[in-house]
């Protein structure tokens, strides 16, 4: 709540109350109240003191036959910035997806990208842009850390890349994220339309890759739909 607005508008209904009635002024409010004839003109008009007392109130309440409601209430009025971060977190809400960081390393092992893993993060991603992709939510995508070499100059040790768990089998050419034995890799796969047979390769020649593999095989925990760089 913000009691700055409340007693702002406090003061102005009460300027407004003296100003209209026939037998009121400044002067004569402030004997009301037992204070000097200037207090109450430099309470309406400069805001000091800050707030009047409960007891001043009441009189002054008494006198003019009103009740406080007349005044309203402290939480009539949100804090600075809340109406607007309120109504900005609803949009964000709206237009956004939160989705989990975890670490590569992590999760080596684990059967899952996100079994078993602390949360690390959380970064945004436009819904939008997610569903020109993607039909994931956000409990089918993940944020994970690239390790190593082996897909340069594609992705880099220490890129990340995000992660859509819902593309565990093998249907268009890309990137993927899978499980072998204990670890798990990012490598490119691409399927050949007539043998029906894929090939895992490393962006990075130095690395060899694996060719006739057939595609029911290959432990596929998500395709990779995004990647960030730190500069």
């Amino acid at each position: 709540m913000d009691y700055n607005k409340y007693y702002e508008r406090l003061r102005q209904k009460l300027d407004h109350l003296i100003r209209t009635s026939a037998r009121d002024d400044y002067a004569s409010i402030s004997a009301l109240i037992s204070k000097n004839h200037a207090y109450m003109q430099q309470f309406i008009k400069r805001g000091v003191p800050k707030c009047l007392k409960d007891d001043d109130m009441k009189k002054i309440i008494n006198h003019f036959n009103i009740s406080m409601d007349y005044f309203g209430s402290p939480d009539d009025f949100s804090n600075p910035g809340d109406e607007f971060s309120d109504r900005q977190g609803g949009e964000f809400n709206e237009e956004y997806i939160k989705v989990n960081v975890y670490d590569i390393e992590a999760a080596a092992g684990a059967g899952a990208i996100v079994e078993n893993n602390d949360v690390a993060n959380k970064l945004a991603f436009k819904k939008s842009w997610i569903r020109s992709s993607s039909n994931a939510t956000s409990n089918d995508l993940a944020v994970i850390t690239v390790s190593g070499d082996s897909m340069n100059p594609t992705l880099y040790d220490g890129d990340r890349i995000l992660v859509d768990m819902t593309q565990t089998s093998l249907k268009n050419d890309g990137i993927y994220v899978l499980r072998n034995e204990d670890m798990i890799l990012v490598k490119r796969i691409s399927l050949n339309p007539v043998t029906k047979l894929c090939t895992i390769k490393s962006d990075n020649t130095f690395y060899e890759s694996w060719e006739g593999c057939q595609p029911k095989d290959l432990d596929i925990l998500g395709r990779v739909i995004w990647m960030g760089r730190n500069i």
